[in-house]
């Protein structure tokens, strides 16, 4: 996990975000409006999906090492 380009990805979707509120505020379509919460949904997804990775490369073996398998199990699941 690169924590800069996640910092990036997080900015850009703030400002999506801060979009959907000028959306509303101007009354636009509201089909116009779900597509970009999907948008904005979808890309949180994708960090979630790039932390995930990482905490299952990392911290979870860490903790296997470490003898907590359980909390590495629950954790996961």
């Amino acid at each position: 996990m690169q924590k800069e380009k996640l910092i990036r990805r997080l900015k850009i979707i703030e400002g999506q975000v801060r979009g959907l509120q000028d959306m509303l505020s101007k009354g636009t379509y509201c089909i116009d409006v779900i597509t970009q919460t999907s948008a904005v949904k979808q890309a949180l997804s994708n960090i979630e999906d790039s932390i995930m990775e990482s905490h299952l490369g990392s911290c979870a073996v860490d903790q296997m090492k470490m003898g907590k398998e359980g909390k590495a199990i629950s954790e996961i699941l």
